[in-house]
């Protein structure tokens, strides 16, 4: 039996990893922690996890965590995981890590983003980046996996197969990305608040969000070319799930049925890849709750412009449902377990 813990224990990502694992016939949830002046029952933090899980959430204890896990989920804000790790590494324990401060392979980048130097650049190359669509088979032979982000996981899989096959521009991508609430996290600020959120809609940080960097890192490692996208992000009043719609232009005219074998081929064997019919396009509560990715198809053969809808829930697939695929990956069980 797989023994596990889950450190930031409080937070939606926290919450989500808590309910999965609970129900994994191969895993024993042995060790919660979070930002706390003293231990708390989860139940009396999540009262719907009450009588169910027996477990104190703690301040964490990097010698107990350590006797307690063979591995650690690491729900934490951006630039807080890196002051964990090297502790975790050095006992010989494994680390999925939610946060960004370890997606990003070049510190003056994450620097530029993140507005923060990197503390722990020994281990960023120890880190496979944890889609595994794309790196199944890196996955299964590390103790390191830095989870995705939500927005540059529905990106990515909506876009790398236009550019692997070459029909696709790398040059003319644009990312038109709407998130639920829940995708900030539970920070405290006036502009989450129902009042501005509830009968409202609008976009942030156009071509500035932490997530283009991820973006084309991946798609340019996958292409072997500098890929630079347009990345523009929105806030939908809904709690959760992630729908992009994503802009692709296409070298020459390319016959519908031609894209749509391509994207049908490259994700013919994955468990969470669901691919839409030409022209059927997905919506949030096609995926809410699941660890689906479902990927639609628009092609304008006369404009030369391949249109992707992909559709996530940000809480499950683009973060707590793909760290447990993750797992699953790295420990040999069925990839499914506990999540389909």
């Amino acid at each position: 039996m797989l023994r596990v813990g889950i450190v930031g224990a409080r937070g939606f990502t926290g919450e989500e990893l808590i309910k999965i694992l609970m129900r994994h016939p191969g895993v024993r949830l042995t060790y919660l922690s979070a930002t706390l002046t003293k231990p708390e029952e989860i139940g009396e933090i999540f009262p719907a996890l009450r009588d169910v899980v027996g477990l104190k959430c703690e301040p964490f204890n990097v010698d107990k965590a350590a006797e307690k896990c063979d591995l650690l989920f690491l729900a934490l804000p951006h630039t807080v995981s890196m002051d964990y790790v090297p502790k975790l590494l050095k006992r010989g324990k494994k680390v999925v890590d939610l946060s960004a401060d370890y997606r990003l392979k070049n510190p003056a980048v994450y620097r530029q983003w993140y507005h923060k130097a990197h503390k722990d650049i020994k281990h960023l190359k120890a880190f496979v980046y944890g889609l595994p669509e794309l790196y199944r088979e890196r996955i299964k032979k590390t103790g390191c996996v830095a989870n995705p982000g939500c927005y540059p996981t529905a990106a990515i899989l909506g876009i790398v197969p236009a550019l692997v096959a070459g029909f696709g521009d790398k040059d003319g991508v644009i990312i038109d990305a709407k998130s639920g609430v829940t995708g900030a996290g539970k920070k405290v600020s006036p502009e989450y608040l129902s009042v501005h959120v509830n009968e409202n809609f609008r976009g942030y940080k156009f071509n500035m969000h932490q997530h283009s960097p991820e973006i084309n890192q991946e798609l340019s490692r996958a292409t072997l070319a500098r890929v630079d996208v347009v990345f523009c992000p929105h806030l939908l009043p809904v709690n959760r799930g992630i729908l992009e719609t994503i802009y692709i232009r296409l070298k020459k005219s390319v016959p519908a049925q031609q894209v749509e074998a391509v994207y049908k081929k490259f994700y013919k064997t994955e468990p969470f890849v669901r691919m839409r019919g030409l022209g059927v396009l997905p919506q949030l509560t096609d995926v809410t709750y699941t660890n689906f990715c479902d990927i639609g198809l628009v092609v304008d053969e006369k404009k030369k412009l391949l249109i992707v809808s992909s559709a996530i829930d940000n809480l499950l697939k683009g973060a707590s449902g793909q760290a447990v695929q993750n797992m699953n990956i790295m420990y040999g069980f069925d990839e499914r377990t506990a999540l389909a």
